[in-house]
């Protein structure tokens, strides 16, 4: 049998490898001005949030997940539980990497909501723009998370900076998703009496679209914190510090339960966030619905 029917024809092959090689070395040669004070930029953003997280004494932060677990939860049993757990991070001897990785994750967060929510609200208004981002979103959601690095460190080098890039480009598709979603579920004859009653477009937008879409983008925004939870320990591989960096370790040395340790902690940490911002998400629409 004639190998052409099985192996793909060589005389197809298309060199797309190449093009964004040289691509990424144009702008790092050409705008490397431009990457030097983004870097510094967000380097500025992330110590500040870094030096606000340090600034909370391990008690107070026990205390916090106490009361916001019990007020949202209205069950002491999580309460306790949550904070028990919490505490087990500090006991285990990982209480300052776990701050470090909060450091990057609220970043990380807090960029992708500001990003993300304008986008949202942009393309609910309008089929072209939703169709122009979608396959972009697609794309950023589907492509391994492993990828975003490459980049990040060429451009931005090593350290917690593009740390906090990729993992932004890694979280930010739901809360866009999701917000869009949310406003384009909204009721149109609710949008319409309003505009009826002489509301404007932007007045319908945010009086009425968005708080009605108020738990569709809540739970894009709990998304995004969990999957930049998720890119702790990928991040680490390009020099991002705290519990992801500490799970490298334990693979380079073998050592499984430093490992396992660091494992433990990341995974109560994204446990007591999600479980918090859920509570505080449902408190809010049940308040509304009230």
């Amino acid at each position: 049998m004639p190998a052409w029917l099985f192996d793909f024809p060589d005389a197809l092959y298309l060199n797309i490898k190449t093009p964004i090689d040289s691509a990424i070395k144009y702008m790092l040669v050409n705008w490397n001005s431009f990457f030097d004070g983004l870097s510094r930029g967000l380097g500025g953003f992330l110590n500040g949030v870094a030096a606000a997280v340090n600034l909370i004494p391990w008690w107070l932060l026990l205390a916090g997940v106490f009361i916001v677990s019990l007020r949202t939860t209205k069950k002491l049993g999580r309460a306790l539980l949550y904070t028990a757990l919490l505490a087990f991070v500090g006991v285990i001897g990982l209480w300052a990497l776990m701050y470090q990785t909060l450091a990057i994750v609220i970043t990380s967060v807090l960029i992708s909501l500001l990003l993300g929510l304008p986008i949202g609200v942009l393309i609910s208004s309008g089929d072209k723009a939703n169709t122009i981002i979608r396959p972009i979103l697609d794309t950023m959601q589907t492509m391994p998370s492993f990828v975003y690095l490459i980049p990040a460190a060429m451009l931005l080098g090593l350290g917690n900076v593009p740390a906090v890039i990729a993992t932004t480009i890694y979280a930010v598709p739901p809360v866009i998703r999701l917000t869009s979603l949310g406003i384009r579920q909204v009721d149109t004859e609710v949008v319409e009496a309003a505009k009826a009653f002489g509301a404007t477009r932007a007045q319908a937008l945010f009086k009425v679209q968005i708080p009605q879409a108020m738990p569709t983008i809540m739970t894009g925004i709990n998304q995004t914190i969990m999957m930049a939870i998720s890119m702790v320990v990928t991040c680490s591989m390009i020099g991002a510090t705290g519990l992801g960096a500490e799970v490298i370790t334990g693979i380079n040395r073998l050592e499984s339960g430093r490992g396992f340790a660091a494992g433990i902690s990341i995974v109560i940490v994204a446990i007591i966030m999600d479980r918090l911002t859920q509570g505080m998400f449902r408190k809010e629409r049940d308040t509304r619905d009230e």
